[in-house]
């Protein structure tokens, strides 16, 4: 079952990079956000909408547009724009999934607005919508020790100690989307950043 046109939908953006080559790399951990909520979620993104792969359907009863920008990272912007405009949604109703270098690997924290923090994708996304007011979803990929070419890094492969973590830490970050997207983004803080706290990766 699809959004009616009566409703605006949340718009659920994951960002990453196409192509098989970097699938499992760390800055896709927003691509493989969007692939679990479209799991837990019956969501079927192979639709192309506005330089997107994009998926309609529902989460805790409200309408949904799962979406995975195919511009490339750091240009992610204006696609997330294009479909904002196309389908009537504001910065209230927009959620961003990404990878954060500056959180341990595991961790994940929840924020209603905030600055782009350098991640390059963020940054076009607050460009392009012209506001940096909407709730994003940031899930740590620091390895815990000094990284020294942080661009090298986050296209890099996952180690095979990670991949097998990340079974929880998509379902997690699905939950809290689904939290934000059910309850409001404060409650998802509450709940999922007081969580993050118990993880053994977590910042001292």
């Amino acid at each position: 079952m699809e959004p009616s046109g009566e409703r605006t939908p949340w718009l659920v953006a994951g960002l990453g990079n196409p192509g098989p080559e970097y699938e499992f790399t760390y800055h896709n951990l927003g691509f493989l956000t969007i692939g679990r909520l479209a799991e837990r979620n019956g969501v079927r993104v192979n639709r192309t909408d506005s330089a997107s792969l994009t998926g309609a359907g529902w989460i805790a009863g409200q309408p949904v547009l799962l979406a995975k920008p195919q511009t490339f990272m750091n240009v992610s912007g204006p696609a997330v724009r294009r479909l904002m405009l196309k389908h009537g949604i504001g910065p209230e109703r927009l959620v961003l999934v990404y990878d954060e270098l500056a959180l341990p690997w595991g961790s994940l924290r929840v924020r209603p607005r905030g600055s782009a923090g350098g991640h390059h994708g963020v940054e076009s996304v607050i460009r392009a919508a012209g506001t940096s007011e909407f709730a994003r979803v940031r899930l740590g990929i620091h390895p815990g020790h000094p990284v020294k070419d942080g661009a090298a890094y986050v296209l890099a492969a996952m180690r095979r100690g990670q991949r097998e973590e990340l079974d929880s830490l998509l379902d997690l970050a699905a939950q809290a989307v689904e939290t934000i997207i059910a309850e409001g983004v404060e409650k998802a803080m509450t709940k999922f950043n007081r969580r993050a706290q118990g993880l053994k990766t977590e910042e001292e």
